[in-house]
């Protein structure tokens, strides 16, 4: 199964030890799934990892972890195609990954955003919840 993780997925892992998201980031590591990254997600993740609000809650050591493990472990998918779909024009980067990656599943928790989407080409878009009873 090749799936991509939202930024919101993996930063909750690393904030809340239990729960759907640390459920998920587990499974990932115990090759559960293949994750899929890119360019643009690690910067994302990187970015977002920085946020004063973020940084006070995860000590640097767990985020820097969190960026090798990406790097390291998960699918660098290198070429993306120009996606306009998202209510949100920076989570497009997402759908461009899933589509090139081929990925079954995107994980996120953006109710509003890539949830209310349902599906982009091949790739169904569940919550965290929806997830972790597929592979629970």
């Amino acid at each position: 199964m090749r799936v991509v993780l939202d930024t919101n997925i993996l930063i909750s892992a690393l904030m809340v030890r239990e729960g759907n998201p640390a459920t998920i980031y587990q499974a990932w590591q115990e090759g559960q799934f293949i994750l899929l990254t890119c360019a643009e997600h690690l910067d994302e993740v990187r970015a977002t990892l920085h946020k004063p609000a973020i940084a006070e809650r995860i000590k640097p050591y767990k985020a820097g972890g969190l960026i090798n493990e990406l790097r390291k472990l998960a699918e660098n998918v290198k070429s993306l195609p120009h996606i306009r779909r998202s209510r949100d024009p920076a989570d497009d980067f997402l759908l461009a990954l899933s589509q090139a990656g081929g990925a079954d599943y995107l994980v996120t928790g953006d109710k509003s955003g890539l949830l209310a989407l349902e599906q982009h080409k091949n790739t169904q878009i569940v919550s965290a919840r929806a997830f972790v009873g597929l592979i629970v």
